[in-house]
């Protein structure tokens, strides 16, 4: 409970929450970039990027499917 309340008081003071999640948005992206050059270490930058995008993708479909099941569960439980 602290925390949840340290989090939206943090949350409150600031004024550009853009910039606050920029440097995880990249590390994000280099996660997925570097997934696909390894996946396809002989790959062009664009061919790169398209893999990283899918992985992306994938990634958040992933998330959504496993968030579904869980409520579904959560649903049925008595």
């Amino acid at each position: 409970m602290r925390a949840r309340l340290g989090a939206h008081q943090s949350w409150a003071n600031t004024t550009d929450r853009t910039a606050r999640t920029a440097g995880a948005r990249r590390a994000a992206e280099s996660k997925f970039e570097e997934e696909a050059r390894q996946k396809h270490p002989g790959a062009t930058e664009a061919q790169v990027a398209a893999a990283a995008e899918s992985l992306r993708k994938a990634h958040f479909s992933r998330m959504g499917l496993l968030s579904a099941q869980a409520r579904r569960r959560k649903r049925t439980l008595p």
